[in-house]
């Protein structure tokens, strides 16, 4: 009778026990995270028709959007919980900086009052639009098939809220200095019923309710996020600076540091998606359903905005230009 084989203890988890090499951290503490994933059809290890199951086979294992291996993405910068800490920790050093500096020269005394209308008006509720960024994150981080792509929405829910902090806290700032003409009084009544927002609210508040994982991400990472940062946060700073508001075309160059970051890990998920057949069509059918509002939105809230010559076409275009980059 032959002896039992002795098993041999792994010198890591088995999922990466194959790659003949130390794991990195990113590895170690980004992948194969979600237990949700380990039987589809009982998503919670229980009854596999009670509700939260149910919607977890819908909108995330039934997506037109499919691969064999979701788990295989991964970010391109690799980022985890430590690292995002330190680099956005040294982003917030910097924004809070140049909030001290230009406050200590009276920088909003110098500002026009015309410029702080249209401030009022086109930038201080922005706070609403941001808080959509990050809601659609959050829903992204708990449906995405894999750890790796939650971890991405985890760190891009993050960086909307400070996105939303900023414009919070200039818009208190900005009503010390002009404390009749609304800050911080009027956001709401513009974000709900100014033109410039209005085709904002309709693409934010429909794609809110696309719950299929992918569609929410197309939606949001391919269409709405880069038109939100061609027009308000690039478009908004040029705009600025012909304005003597250097402060806020510094705070939005800050805030593209982030865009650039979250269009990184999303074009490199969907050029991984491309990979298998039948997906581009799924991906370019939702795209042609989000960008004409993405179109109207950006068209109406760049023609209210002073000193942005070819605002409209030039943000239209950006947006397209990245998602043909991708091939799309």
């Amino acid at each position: 009778m032959n002896a039992p084989e002795v098993l041999k203890p792994l010198k890591t988890w088995s999922h990466l026990a194959g790659r003949r090499r130390k794991p990195s951290e990113y590895e170690i503490v980004s992948t194969h995270l979600h237990f949700t994933t380990d039987n589809p059809d009982a998503p919670f290890e229980l009854d596999p028709n009670f509700e939260m199951a149910r919607w977890f086979k819908e909108k995330r294992n039934a997506s037109p959007l499919q691969h064999p291996d979701w788990n295989a993405f991964r970010d391109p910068d690799e980022m985890v919980y430590r690292t995002y800490n330190l680099q956005q920790d040294g982003q917030e050093t910097y924004v809070l900086g140049l909030f001290d500096q230009f406050s200590a020269r009276g920088h909003d005394a110098m500002l026009e009052r015309t410029w702080a209308g249209s401030l009022v008006r086109l930038y201080t509720p922005a706070r609403y639009l941001f808080h959509t960024l990050q809601m659609a994150s959050a829903y992204l981080c708990q449906m995405a098939p894999a750890s790796t792509i939650s971890n991405c929405a985890t760190y891009q829910t993050a960086d909307s809220l400070r996105w939303l902090t900023h414009t919070a806290y200039r818009t208190q700032e900005l009503s010390k200095t002009f404390g009749d003409i609304g800050f911080g009084t009027d956001e709401r009544r513009y974000w709900e019923q100014d033109s410039a927002w209005q085709g904002w609210r309709e693409l934010v508040e429909r794609a809110l309710v696309a719950y299929d994982w992918a569609e929410s991400l197309t939606a949001f990472s391919l269409v709405i996020r880069p038109a939100v940062e061609e027009t308000l946060l690039r478009g908004l700073g040029e705009a600025a600076r012909h304005n003597g508001d250097t402060l806020l075309g510094l705070l939005t160059d800050a805030q593209l540091l982030d865009a650039q970051r979250h269009r990184r890990w999303a074009a490199a998920l969907t050029r991984m998606a491309l990979e298998r057949t039948g997906n581009r069509e799924v991906l370019a059918g939702w795209v042609a359903k989000w960008e004409p509002l993405a179109d109207a939105a950006i068209a109406a809230w760049c023609a209210a905005l002073p000193d942005m010559a070819n605002g409209t076409q030039r943000a239209q275009a950006a947006t397209r230009e990245f998602r043909q980059g991708l091939g799309l």
